[in-house]
């Protein structure tokens, strides 16, 4: 595990080859630890999140991490998704009865016809062996009377063997002699008797009913026929009869669980409608305190005469994941002029300003200890500009904040300066050069700020001015 420290690092490599690696204080990590970890460290504004400013899902957003609400927005989304899917399935189990009825008729006709046939897994194979024997039974029956007519007829084999023995016993005198041929001859005899016997066996066995065949075929066929029926092998039609029962059995059953479901249904859609309920309250109730705090934060930015206002709309038939509210942020910038949508009223330079505005109550709220703002004051210039540093510095009191600018203004308000830089390298990458800026060598950079590619002694005069005022 990671020993708890008082400093926090978090290092992210980035290879020429693309690879990426990360660090917490020198311990590898996953990428996913990493950003879990600096999102409960920093709060960081990207330029685009001044774009979405126009997007009234983010407005909600913001309202909600202003109202502290997480935990029941959580709360709220979990019992949407299972009212969401209690619907589903009634819906599912709706579509299956009103389908079951309709085959209903068919799958009890169909049920029947194989409980009266009654299929025994492996009963094709025995009845075609069995109808194949009866079938070639006449041939196999002359085949046996044949082969006993040879061993009974006339000059039958035992008859000879008989004579063969009895023309032996006429000579005593040569016993010992004779002795072998005479048992040979016997048992030749008795393998010929044995012979006769089991050709009668045979006989017996090879003898059939013809009704029995017919009685034979007619299983075999009907069993046949009953599985090209339902597009099946003879051996699957016992289990189509116990599935086809189940299914009997659950149209049994499917009002029993559509009232069950029913009732979960309503008892899901109760507990949602409770957390949905609760969480507008909330909202209505930080809404209030919400304007009043950012109002106070225009007056710094040069937006003294604007308005904020959050306008909540109820819409239960649009109830989501985050409730039914729909949260959107209406401002004027001129005096008495009616409230309107804040991406249709504000120039970019305002919004960016109303964003910042935003980021500063909600940091508030939060205690953030770092702060990241890129570009938060884009589209500003000259007055405003150094109004956005100044409430920027004022922020660093009670966090640490890290801003990324081109405004000269707003780098001359930070405590630290660090020059961000691109080197060529002909054919291989580019080398990104951070540095940290002394007092004249800040002065300079400023003074760049402000003039350009030719630094004049008016610009460096100017740069030394907005430090002096920014310290």
């Amino acid at each position: 595990g990671m020993e708890r420290q008082d400093v926090v690092i978090l290092r992210r490599v980035q290879y020429a080859d693309g690879r990426t690696r990360a660090f917490i204080n020198d311990m590898p990590v996953n990428a996913g630890l990493l950003r879990r970890v600096g999102e409960e460290l920093a709060e960081i504004h990207g330029q685009y999140d001044t774009h979405r400013l126009g997007d009234s899902g983010l407005h909600r957003e913001l309202l909600d991490e202003f109202a502290g609400s997480d935990d029941l927005v959580q709360r709220t989304a979990a019992a949407f998704e299972v009212w969401s899917d209690t619907q589903d399935r009634l819906q599912g189990l709706r579509e299956d009865m009103d389908k079951a009825a309709r085959d209903a008729d068919y799958l009890r006709h169909a049920h029947d016809e194989l409980v009266q046939l009654a299929p025994e897994e492996g009963e094709e194979e025995a009845l075609a062996e069995k109808r194949q024997l009866m079938m070639n039974a006449e041939k196999i029956t002359a085949g046996l009377v044949e082969a006993s007519t040879a061993l009974d007829g006339d000059s039958g084999w035992e008859r000879r063997i008989t004579g063969a023995m009895r023309a032996l016993e006429r000579y005593p005198a040569a016993d010992d002699l004779l002795a072998a041929p005479f048992a040979a001859l016997e048992r030749a005899l008795n393998e010929a008797e044995e012979a006769r016997s089991t050709l009668e066996e045979a006989l017996r066995a090879a003898q059939f009913d013809p009704a029995e065949l017919e009685h034979t075929e007619e299983r075999l066929f009907a069993l046949r026929a009953a599985a090209r029926k339902h597009n099946i092998r003879v051996d699957a039609l016992p289990e189509l009869r116990a599935r086809m029962a189940v299914q009997l059995e659950g149209l049994e059953n499917s009002e029993r669980q559509l009232a069950e479901l029913q009732e979960l249904c309503e008892q899901s859609e109760h507990a949602y409608r409770k957390f949905a309920e609760d969480l507008s309250a909330r909202r209505h109730a930080a809404a209030r305190r919400l304007d009043k705090r950012v109002e106070a934060e225009l007056g710094p930015l040069k937006l003294g005469g604007a308005l904020f206002y959050t306008a909540l709309t109820r819409d239960e038939s649009a109830a989501g994941r985050h409730g039914y509210d729909r949260v959107e942020f209406l401002v004027a910038t001129n005096p008495g002029a009616s409230p309107g949508p804040l991406s249709k009223i504000a120039s970019g330079g305002e919004l960016a300003r109303f964003m910042l505005a935003l980021k500063v109550v909600l940091a508030a709220g939060e205690n953030a200890p770092v702060m990241i703002f890129d570009e938060i004051d884009a589209g500003v210039g000259g007055a405003v500009a150094d109004a956005v540093g100044a409430r920027l510095k004022q922020l660093a009191k009670g966090a640490q904040v890290m801003v990324v600018t081109h405004s000269p203004q707003v780098a001359a308000r930070g405590d630290q300066h660090f020059l961000v830089s691109k080197a060529e390298q002909g054919d291989k990458l580019p080398q990104i050069r951070v540095s940290a800026l002394k007092a004249a060598e800040r002065q300079e950079e400023i003074a760049r700020m402000l003039s350009g590619a030719r630094i004049t002694d008016e610009a460096r005069a100017a740069a030394g001015r907005l430090l002096e005022a920014g310290s």
